[in-house]
C-alpha cells in the first residue's frame, strides 16, 4: 500500500486549477521558444530534437518518481517544489549556453513537469466518477487553455533578451504564490492500491496505444513545429499565432471529445479523430495560403489533444476507484514513451519535402487503422466455441 489522496469539494479545487494555468502559460511559451533561440545562444538547430527529447526523457522518469514527494510534502508543497526546481532549470538556459547543460536542464525540467502533472491529475481526478469527466475537462482546459496563450508570446514578447525569460520566471512565481498563499483545501491523504505487472499487461491495450501515439504527435509538434513553420518562411509572429491555434484546436476539443464519449466507443473515437488529423495533414499539402495553413493546424489539433483523455478514460473506464491513481501514472509513462521518441523520429524527415507533416501522417494514419480493427474486434459477434 501507498499513500495519496481524495477529492475535496469543488470550491479546493480553484487553487490547483489557477496555478496549473500560470504553469500552462509560461510552459507554452517556453516549449516554442527554445527551438526559435537556439541560433542566437550558438547553438546548431539540429539539437532542437535532443532537447525536446530530452524534456520528455525527464518527464518518463519523473512519472515513476513522484508518489513519495506527494505523500510526505502534501499537494500544495509538493507542486511549490517541483514549481521553484522548473524556475532553477530554466534560469540556467541563458547562463550557461552550452549543449549539454542545455539538455541536462530540461531533463530535469521534464522531472519537474512530470511532478505537476501527477500532483494536478491527483488532486483533480480522484473522487466522484459521476464528475470525473467534467473534472478532466477543467484540467484539460485549464493546460491547453494556458498552453495557448503562452505561444502568443512569441509574437507579442519576442524570442530575443532576457525578457522572455524575465516573463516566463514571472508567470512561474505567481503560480507559486498562488498555491502558497491562496485559500482552498488539499486532498486528504488515504490508502491507495498500486497497479502490479501483472494488472498492468491486463489494461485495455487500445488505451496505452492512445496515450503513446499521443506523445509521438504532442513531442514532435511542441519540439519540432516552430522550425517547420519557420522552414516554411513564416514570420516569427505568425509562428507564435500558428502554435496558439494548435492548442486552442485541442482546448476547443474537449467538450466535444466529452459529449462524443457518451455516445460512441472510445477505441472508436480515436480513429475517428486520426482520421481528422490525416484530413488536416492532406490540406497543408494542396495549399501555401496562411488561412488554409491555420484552419489544418486548428483540426491538428484536435486530432492530438483528444487522444490522451479519450485514452484515459478508456483505461480507468474498468478500474476500481483506489487504482486510479496508479493507471493515471502508467498511461503518463506510457504518454512519455512516445514523447521521447517522437522529436528522433520525426527529425529524420525534417529534410525532407514535406518535413513533419511527412511524419505526422504516417502516425495518424498507422493509428486510425488500429483503433478501427480494434473497434471492430470489440464488437464483433461472438460465435460457438468461442
Amino acid at each position: 500500500m501507498n499513500t495519496t489522496t481524495s477529492t475535496q469539494s469543488q470550491p479546493g479545487l480553484l487553487i490547483p486549477v489557477i496555478a496549473l494555468s500560470l504553469f500552462a502559460v509560461a510552459s507554452g511559451y517556453l516549449m516554442s521558444l527554445i527551438p526559435l533561440m537556439l541560433s542566437q545562444y550558438g547553438i546548431e538547430a539540429k539539437y532542437a530534437s535532443w532537447l525536446a527529447s530530452a524534456f520528455y526523457a525527464g518527464l518518463l522518469v519523473g512519472a515513476g518518481l513522484i508518489e513519495p514527494f506527494v505523500a510526505r510534502l502534501g499537494h500544495k508543497n509538493a507542486f511549490v517544489l517541483f514549481l521553484i526546481l522548473l524556475a532553477a532549470t530554466i534560469i540556467i538556459l541563458p547562463s550557461m549556453p552550452i549543449e549539454w547543460v542545455w539538455m541536462t536542464a530540461r531533463f530535469i525540467a521534464g522531472i519537474a513537469v512530470a511532478g505537476v502533472f501527477v500532483v494536478v491529475e491527483s488532486w483533480l481526478l480522484i473522487g466522484d466518477a459521476e464528475s470525473r469527466p467534467k473534472r478532466l475537462g477543467l484540467y484539460m482546459g485549464a493546460l491547453y487553455g494556458g498552453s495557448s496563450l503562452g505561444q502568443l508570446g512569441i509574437g507579442f514578447i519576442g524570442i530575443e533578451g532576457l525578457l522572455p525569460y524575465y516573463m516566463i520566471i514571472g508567470l512561474i512565481m505567481m503560480a507559486i504564490a498562488c498555491l502558497l498563499f491562496g485559500k482552498g483545501a488539499q486532498p486528504q491523504v488515504q490508502h491507495h492500491n498500486v497497479l502490479n505487472l501483472k494488472q498492468i499487461l491486463k489494461l485495455n491495450k487500445a488505451s496505452i496505444m492512445g496515450c503513446v501515439v499521443s506523445g509521438l504527435l504532442l513531442g514532435a509538434v511542441y519540439g519540432l513545429m516552430p522550425l517547420e513553420l519557420k522552414h516554411r518562411n513564416i514570420s516569427t509572429t505568425q509562428i507564435g499565432s500558428l502554435m496558439a491555434l494548435i492548442v486552442l484546436g485541442g482546448m476547443a476539443v474537449q467538450p466535444l471529445v466529452s459529449y462524443l464519449s457518451k455516445h460512441l466507443g472510445k477505441t472508436l473515437l480515436m480513429a475517428l479523430f486520426c482520421i481528422l488529423g490525416v484530413f488536416a495533414i492532406g490540406l497543408t499539402t494542396l495549399s501555401d495560403n496562411t488561412a488554409v495553413l491555420a484552419t489544418a493546424l486548428v483540426l491538428l489539433g484536435m486530432a492530438a489533444f483528444a487522444l490522451y483523455p479519450i485514452a484515459i478514460s478508456l483505461g480507468c473506464d474498468t478500474l476500481d476507484e483506489s487504482y486510479i491513481v496508479s493507471a493515471t501514472q502508467v498511461m503518463l509513462f506510457s504518454y512519455s514513451i512516445g514523447s521521447v521518441c517522437g522529436p528522433v523520429l520525426a527529425n529524420t524527415l525534417m529534410n525532407t519535402a514535406e518535413g513533419l507533416m511527412s511524419y505526422l501522417f504516417a502516425i495518424l494514419l498507422a493509428t486510425a487503422i488500429y483503433m478501427l480493427l480494434a473497434s471492430m474486434r470489440q464488437h464483433r459477434p461472438m460465435v460457438a466455441g468461442e
